[in-house]
Formats: structure tokens, C-alpha cells, sequence
């Protein structure tokens, strides 16, 4: 189907309506090719129509031409209960040159689920009308998936919060740097944040989102505070929520755990970057001994297009505790690893607790998965996240000085090395260096160089991380590195394990005066090591500088006591993964199962 022109008024729309469909399922979503070519081609829309409501809501646009070529455009409608339609609108203001077409609509996964014979166990539910047989997992979410609405019956209210009306009992957390907005339709900034919300998939509907533009700065956080919870020992209380990460400068979002009112707690759960356009379930289990609490924190990128959408948050299997979670003192919080072990039977091949005397397996230790209760597995280890601010080296040492000297307070002059620096300390030799850090954008912010101006020509200075024992399917580095001048040198990042050390990426040469950011895969590796090596350009005319040093999505799988659920896929390993991680290329279950032609 493409657009003949056949006027010349000043204001030209062609419009393509679908036919009315009935309903949709939880899992729906439409898509099609579209061909938007020429220099006056104009702008198109896809607006959802449905009965009942007047405003239309908007699920895709493109403003100009998109050269000539055919693009494929994939819209999540998820459930649609009431009678719709769809309506293509080009526009043309003046003179239309160009070519505008679509081709290939489909449907997929919109049907509601088939009634079922039987529905046997106790990870199933039975819906009452459509006899359809869903995941227990489902019920109370603030989702007709019955298709009846049997499965959204009789649930508490204050287990769950679509923010059709407010907060419910969530609060902002007043410790933050800022607070979640509550908004109708789409966020304010263009191609970031959610078009619609989740609870009804129209632009009726509310949802919270992260506004990360002006005067919001790279890594300001808000954070939104869940009701208090009675201990859940056995792992059945589920937090479910609804999440969107849709923009080039989204950052991250993540979800802690607390028993103590003063501390943000255990991280449960964190997602980086860029998640398409589009809503993202994710569901965890809890287990405490103690009352606790959960927080949802957002983080400000880099940038203008980072908006982070949350919706539709609710629990099952949890109960409100009528309380108030304790306090503990700064000085508390300060208090040391001890200095010797705790009585224990550990053997040599494992680690000893130092808080608890618990032993666990040698391989757990610097994993990134803290598996001792006071977290002293991971607290020689290389930090998940270092921005060097407040002077810290996060964990990463230099072995060649360590040599030396064996301590980092003594000066070693004239020695090409890693050192902290930051603007406002910057001699007039050093012009090279980063007048700014890339945390704070600041000349007071901390980041890490090579001293161009010590060493000779060819001198190479590594920075390296503990040993690292195991890591995921997933796992990759982001960094930001900052090279200018025009004598620069070059910078790599080596893996070492054992006597062997290998490249795994390396850039030379003058790259501009900005920060600039290198992502790095890693992947299932276990006791290694990781090295930042600067090599020493022909003068001092350059300097290599990094920052904000991230290991992401590096903890290695855990064998759940929980089945996998319907919205995931068991390994031949046990390991449950997310069935949207199937055939992608990417060994995601240690054993390869998930890339076997059979699946």
C-alpha cells in the first residue's frame, strides 16, 4: 500500500484505517514494514482507537525520511480487553515529494489463552469462564490474562498499584536527589520513555517515569519506597513490576532489598541501558528473615533521551508488617571485617564467613554475588561499579608497583603509572588530561590517567582487578576513556588467566577532547584477571584517562528452588533464563542448551 498524491492543499493527511478487533492478549504485538523516502515525505503516525475513549493514543511515529530502504516497525499492544481499531496517518504540510508505502502487517501472540481440560498443581490457575489455564505467577497482577478477570479476583489492594490514582502506599524516598513523576500519554523528549502506560496500553492510563533532562545531572537517583513486609523465609513472597527502558542515554534501574531503615540494603535485581521501546515484566522472589522493605531505584545517564518508565507493581504471597524497620548507627555501619576468623570448619578449598563463620565454595568468592550475609566474599574484590570519586581505586591495584615499592604512599617519580586526578589539580604540563571527570562533569570529579609527562616513549603502565572467580553469560565491561593530544599512545584491555594474557580491545591515537564510552564482553570466565594497560606515546603531548568502570550483568547464574516460570526457559543445567535470551547467539546457560538447533 503506498500514498498517490491528488491535491495540493497546504495541509495534506492520508489516512488508513484497520478493521475493528474485539480484545487482544497480554502478550500481543503488531508489526509491519514501512518505506518513508524523499526530501518532503513528511511524518507518520499509528494511532490506537478504542471505544470509549476519546483520545487517541499514539504507538509510533516517524518525523522525516528514513532514506530509501525499508525499515521494520514492532509495537507491543499487550492486553486490549475492549474494542479497537488502528489508524496509519501521513501527513504532508505543503509540498509532498517522496514515497511513503507499508507492507507486511502481522499479528502476533494475540489471542487470549485456549480453555484447558484440567489444570492440575499448584504453579497453575484455572480461570473461571475461559477455562484457561494460566501461571500462578499471574494472578493479582493487575492483568486480566483469564480474559474474565478471574484471575484479578479477590486481590488485596494494598498489594498492588497501577498509579491510576496516586502512589497507593509507595512513597518517595526523601533521601534521594530527586522523585518519580506521575504522567498520562508520553513523556515530554522524543524517541526516550514509554508512548502509553502498561495497566491499560493507552495514553488514558497513568504510569511513574524517571525525567532525565535538565536540570537532572548524569548518575542522580530516584528512588520509590515499598510498603514494610513481614520476613519471608521460604521464598514465596513475588515482587512483580512493569518496566520500560527506552532511549540511547538510559542508564539503569534497580530494585534493593532492606531490614534496616538507614541503608539501601541488598541490590536485588539491576537492568543497563537501552531496552527498546517498549514494557518489561520481571518478577522476583524475597526471602528475609527480618521485616523488610523494597526500594526501586532509577539513575539519571548521560544525557537528555534516558527517561525510565515503571507500572503496575504488585505482590503475592507477601503480608504488610505493622511496624517500623530498625535503625543502625554510623559507627555500625563503619565497623570492620574482623581481623580473625570466626571458629568454622571450613577446609582449605573453602571460604570462611567472616562475620558468621559459614563456609561456601572457594568459586563464590569475587563472583560479584555477595553469598556471606556481612558480604566480607566480595570485599577484596574489584567493586561492580567505580567512579574513583572520594580517591577510591574501587579494588584495582598496579602490580609493577606493588613490586617496587609495596605500597602506594610512597612516590615513585619519573615512573610512567596509573594515578587519580581531576582538573582542579592539573599542571600546565598536563593539558592533555580531562579538564573534567565523566561522573560529575566536573573539574572537582575524580578519575584515573597515565602520567604522560613521566616514562619514555613505548613505557606501559597496567592497573589490574583482584582475581575474579566466575562470572555470567552476560557478563561485559562499560567504561568511558578519554584520549587527546597529539602524541597520544594507546589503550588495551587484557583478560589473564593463569600465565596467559590476552587483547580484548584496544584503541590508539588522539580520539578528541571528550569522554567516550567502550563496551567490552566477557562472557562465562572463570579465575581471571583483568588489566587496563596505557602504552606511553613519543612525548607527553596526551594523556590516556578512564572512568566510570562498570562489570554488568556479571554475577554467574544460581540454580533456582523455584520452577521456571512460563515467561522462561529451563537449561539442561537446571539454570532458568528469560525465553526473550533464546537463539541469540550468546551461551546465556553456561552448557549451550539455549542455542541448540532442537529448541
Amino acid at each position: 500500500m503506498f500514498i498517490l498524491k491528488t491535491s495540493n492543499s497546504i495541509s495534506q493527511i492520508a489516512r488508513l484505517r484497520s478493521p475493528k478487533f474485539r480484545q487482544t492478549g497480554s502478550n500481543c504485538t503488531l508489526s509491519f514494514w514501512y518505506y518513508n523516502y524523499g526530501e518532503s515525505v513528511g511524518a507518520a503516525e499509528l494511532q490506537l482507537l478504542v471505544d470509549g475513549v476519546k483520545r487517541p493514543t499514539v504507538l509510533w511515529r516517524t518525523y522525516y525520511g528514513e532514506g530509501s530502504q525499508w525499515l521494520k516497525a514492532v509495537i507491543q499492544l499487550g492486553r486490549l480487553p475492549h474494542a479497537f481499531q488502528f489508524s496509519l496517518d501521513k501527513i504532508s504540510l505543503g509540498i509532498y515529494e517522496g514515497v511513503s508505502a507499508i507492507d507486511d502487517i502481522r499479528f502476533e501472540n494475540c489471542a487470549l489463552p485456549p480453555p484447558a481440560s484440567s489444570c492440575e498443581g499448584p504453579n497453575h490457575f484455572w480461570c473461571r469462564d475461559t477455562k484457561a489455564c494460566i501461571d500462578n505467577l499471574l494472578i493479582c497482577d493487575l492483568l486480566d490474562d483469564c480474559g474474565d478477570g478471574s484471575d484479578e479476583d479477590s486481590c488485596d489492594p494494598d498489594l498492588q498499584c497501577n498509579f491510576e490514582n496516586g502512589l497507593c502506599n509507595w512513597e518517595q524516598d526523601v533521601q534521594d536527589d530527586f522523585d518519580w513523576i506521575r504522567i498520562q500519554g508520553p513523556t515530554p523528549t522524543v524517541n526516550t520513555g514509554p508512548l502509553k502506560d502498561h495497566t491499560t496500553g493507552t495514553a488514558r492510563g497513568h504510569y511513574l517515569y524517571l525525567e532525565s533532562s535538565e536540570p537532572r545531572q548524569f548518575r542522580d537517583k530516584a528512588v520509590l519506597l515499598s510498603p514494610l513486609f513481614n520476613p519471608s523465609e521460604n521464598g514465596t513472597c513475588a515482587f512483580r513490576f512493569h518496566y520500560h527502558m527506552f532511549g540511547k542515554q538510559v542508564y539503569r534501574l534497580s530494585v534493593f532489598q532492606r531490614s534496616v531503615s538507614n541503608t539501601k540494603g541488598w541490590l536485588l535485581w539491576y537492568k543497563f541501558g537501552n531496552q527498546e521501546n517498549r514494557w518489561l515484566r520481571q518478577t522476583l522472589f524475597i526471602r528475609s528473615s527480618k521485616p523488610f522493605q523494597i526500594l526501586v531505584e532509577g539513575t539519571v545517564g548521560d544525557g537528555f533521551t534516558g527517561d525510565i518508565g515503571l507500572d503496575d507493581v504488585s505482590f503475592l504471597g507477601c503480608t504488610l508488617y505493622n511496624g517500623n524497620l530498625p535503625t543502625i548507627s554510623t559507627t555500625t555501619l563503619r565497623t570492620s571485617v574482623p581481623a580473625t576468623l570466626p571458629m568454622n570448619n571450613c577446609t582449605e578449598k573453602e571460604f570462611v564467613c567472616r562475620a558468621s563463620g559459614h563456609c561456601i565454595q572457594m568459586i563464590q568468592k569475587c563472583d560479584f554475588r555477595p553469598d556471606c550475609s556481612d558480604k566480607s566474599d566480595e570485599s577484596a574484590c574489584v567493586m561492580e561499579v567505580c567512579d574513583f570519586e572520594d580517591k577510591n581505586l574501587c579494588g584495582w591495584h598496579q602490580p609493577a608497583l606493588e613490586q617496587m615499592s609495596g605500597t602506594y604512599s610512597v612516590h615513585i617519580t619519573k615512573t610512567f603509572m596509573w594515578q587519580l586526578g581531576r582538573g582542579a589539580n592539573l599542571y600546565p604540563e598536563q593539558g592533555h588530561c580531562p579538564s573534567t571527570d565523566h561522573t560529575t562533569g566536573t573539574e572537582e570529579g575524580w578519575y584515573l590517567f597515565a602520567d604522560s609527562s613521566n616514562g619514555e616513549f613505548g613505557n606501559t603502565a597496567d592497573i589490574a582487578t583482584p582475581v575474579i572467580s566466575l562470572t555470567g553469560p552476560r557478563c561485559k565491561i562499560i567504561f568511558w576513556n578519554h584520549m587527546n593530544g597529539s602524541t597520544i599512545g594507546s589503550l588495551e584491555v587484557l583478560y589473564k588467566s593463569s600465565n596467559k594474557t590476552s587483547k580484548l580491545w584496544t584503541q590508539s591515537g588522539s580520539q578528541g577532547p571528550q569522554w567516550n564510552r567502550a563496551e567490552v564482553f566477557l562472557g562465562v570466565r572463570s579465575d581471571f584477571q583483568i588489566i587496563f594497560r596505557a602504552k606511553r606515546g613519543v612525548s607527553y603531548m596526551g594523556d590516556v584517562a578512564v572512568d566510570d568502570i562498570t562489570f554488568e550483568d556479571c554475577s554467574p547464574l544460581l540454580i533456582s528452588d523455584k520452577p521456571c516460570t512460563s515467561e522462561e526457559f529451563m537449561c539442561a543445567n537446571k539454570y532458568c533464563i528469560p525465553k526473550n535470551n533464546l537463539c541469540d547467539f550468546v551461551n546465556d546457560c553456561e552448557d549451550n542448551s539455549d542455542e541448540s538447533p532442537r529448541i
